[in-house]
């Protein structure tokens, strides 16, 4: 066998995620509708905003977005963890991200599988932000072995697909039949059971902790809980939803509606109540899975982060308990001091921007300025936002408590650990800021190489 035999890792995650968000549509077919919903907003936006169209088009994200989507799942334990790791690994999926949620009072730490390449973002940039349950933070010592001990007892991963695995990792890759197994046989870790591995005291014991515990320990395997499809128009889907049939959350978590978007903004319909069977044929319910929809605005540099970090801090305080309506006017007034606008947000350093040269640079064989401002306003060069590709914490517990009940314990609070969370996972994780720095930095330095060999 040749190189040449074997598939791609983006070609093996092209065709994981279109199979993903078949199998997610046919178990809960109200994310189908939700599909349409964006589709049709999307079109909507891009028909309004000619501008808007441009510049997708110019940063190549166009073509990626009706396969733009996430996922999300738990899982409950260290070997678990580490073995996702290397499943995602088979797609080009790598950590990217420390995520502690517990100071948010939800139990869990985590990090997102994603590319990292940029080529690999624009073929397909599928992403799985995945969660370990933290036993650690349960107070009852009988409670915490109950379920490490249902934990201990399963298996959420197929013989083959351990097998394909092991063979992806010996011979560099699979074979194009190869992964359409592998498909196959990762898709049943994610699959949705209805048959509870527990009985419904244990269940009720452990959903009284916290839903979410109920949710990881008590099922074959860790259900994909939810597919994200990409907008360019949350607000508009948020309105929408009612008249589709769907629920809402009650606010969209994240920044305002702002003309230069930044960062995350997310929503989804509420879980949806299922009917289960616990052990000893007891018939029950439960509620996890749900759709959930983003926005993706600029990546933020540390300085802009903290600006976004302490203006949230402050909106959260003024917004509690408002409706969507109240809560956006509120956060758009405390988000007043995040300048809206490209320009002064590259200026004042506050977010990482893509360079590249314009027809008239392309054409331009002068003396070099070093300058990246100089040659910007001499129109050589333009600077296009670079798309933030990961996740906020405060958003994901706000999505995670909105769907599993409001339920919140603070005595979870503030107990990051990123130390024990990749010692579980059995890699470091890569630092987001620094992907975005490293590309910002690589777009400058060839827009100056390319200009230098035009002289």
């Amino acid at each position: 066998m040749t190189q040449t035999d074997l598939l791609s890792t983006n070609d093996v995650r092209d065709r994981f995620s279109k199979a993903m968000s078949a199998m997610y549509q046919a178990e809960v077919p109200q994310y189908g509708t939700l599909l349409e919903l964006v589709e049709r907003v999307n079109q909507e936006t891009l028909s309004q905003q000619p501008e808007l169209q441009r510049r997708l088009e110019a940063q190549g994200e166009l073509a990626r977005l009706s396969v733009e989507r996430h996922g999300a799942i738990r899982v409950g334990t260290v070997e678990e963890l580490s073995m996702l790791r290397r499943l995602f690994a088979v797609m080009g999926m790598y950590p990217v991200g420390y995520y502690d949620l517990s100071e948010a009072g939800v139990p869990v730490h985590s990090t997102a599988f994603r590319p990292i390449e940029d080529d690999a973002l624009a073929r397909n940039p599928f992403r799985v932000f995945t969660s370990l349950l933290r036993l650690e933070l349960i107070e009852s010592e009988a409670l915490r072995q109950r379920a490490a001990a249902i934990l201990a007892k399963r298996d959420i991963f197929t013989p083959t697909v351990r097998e394909l695995i092991e063979r992806y990792e010996s011979q560099g890759g699979l074979t194009s039949e190869e992964a359409d197994q592998f498909v196959k046989e990762a898709l049943e870790t994610f699959r949705w059971h209805q048959d509870a591995t527990v009985d419904l005291d244990t269940y009720q014991a452990l959903h009284d902790e916290h839903r979410l515990i109920a949710d990881v320990v008590c099922f074959k395997g860790p259900h994909i809980n939810h597919l994200t499809p990409r907008t360019l128009d949350i607000d508009e889907v948020q309105r929408r939803m009612p008249e589709m049939g769907m629920n809402p959350k009650a606010v969209i978590e994240g920044p305002p509606r702002r003309e230069s978007s930044i960062l995350l903004r997310q929503t989804s319909f509420k879980a949806l109540e299922e009917s289960i069977r616990f052990a000893g044929d007891t018939q029950g319910t439960h509620t996890a899975r749900f759709g959930e929809i983003e926005q993706r605005g600029m990546a933020l540099t540390p300085k802009g982060r903290a600006l976004y970090d302490r203006l949230l801090n402050e909106g959260r305080k003024q917004t509690a308990g408002l409706g969507n309506d109240d809560h956006q006017a509120v956060m758009n007034k405390v988000f007043a001091e995040f300048p809206d606008n490209d320009e002064a947000i590259r200026h004042q350093q506050l977010a990482y921007f893509h360079y590249h040269l314009t027809d008239t640079g392309r054409a331009f064989n002068g003396s070099v300025e070093k300058n990246m401002d100089a040659l910007v306003e001499q129109g050589l060069v333009e600077a296009q936002p670079i798309t933030y590709e990961d996740f906020l914490p405060v958003s994901a517990a706000g999505i995670f408590q909105s769907n599993l009940g409001g339920a919140q314990n603070d005595a979870y609070a503030a107990n990051a650990n990123r130390e024990a969370f990749e010692e579980a996972l059995g890699a470091q994780v890569t630092d987001e800021l620094a992907l975005y720095a490293e590309r910002e930095n690589m777009s400058k330095e060839n827009v100056l190489a390319r200009l230098k060999a035009n002289t």
